[in-house]
């Protein structure tokens, strides 16, 4: 490093607009010009907004999140889409159609997995709950009886209503699924209810 390169730095006293300062590195000089105003106002009213930000979403807790205002927007529109699938109708044809979709098998058998494994086992066999791959039903064996009881629960067996928590689109995604693994007679818990066929 030269004389010339620690002559100066930043520890200038005099401001000299458009002059080159003495300092030199790798063959690179430079002006001492301050940074132009817009780049500071920018510099300042960042910093300045996220304070704001802070104090008001993290600290008082005044505003709303953005994913909290994510979830109350899908919250809507799962409401909204429900309402649309019961004015078009939905039977059992319909849920028969979504189990031969690749896409919505794996998004059911994920969903069951993160749920429903405590009671019926990763691979539906039975656990505290029915055996979901044999042909023995307790509530009926057909898409329509297996949503309503999904979305309703059954309190006397200790089941949730997971209508609500995980909404329309999930639940028909793990009757979609429910629908590949019925009769694949899986051995595991014993046959509860009666021989059902659809």
């Amino acid at each position: 490093m030269t004389e010339n390169q620690n002559s100066q730095r930043d520890n200038r006293t005099v401001y000299k607009q458009n002059t080159v300062m003495d300092h030199e590195y790798d063959g690179i000089q430079e002006f001492d010009n301050r940074l132009p105003n817009w780049w500071l106002w920018i510099m300042w009213g960042s910093m300045a907004f996220a304070l704001l930000y802070w104090i008001v979403f993290h600290t008082l807790g005044v505003g709303v999140l953005p994913h909290e205002r994510f979830e109350m927007t899908m919250q809507a529109a799962q409401e909204a889409q429900l309402a649309r699938a019961l004015e078009a109708g939905i039977d059992n044809d319909f849920f028969v159609m979504m189990s031969q979709s690749e896409s919505s098998v794996a998004e059911g058998r994920e969903i069951f997995v993160t749920h429903c494994v405590a009671c019926h086992l990763d691979d539906g066999r039975g656990s505290v709950g029915p055996n979901l791959t044999d042909s023995y039903w307790i509530h009926g064996c057909e898409p329509m009886q297996m949503l309503k009881i999904i979305n309703e629960g059954v309190a006397s067996k200790g089941m949730p209503a997971w209508g609500n928590q995980l909404g329309p689109s999930r639940v028909h995604a793990v009757l979609s699924y429910l629908l590949t693994i019925k009769d694949n007679n899986v051995a595991g818990k014993a046959p509860e209810g009666e021989p059902c066929t659809f």
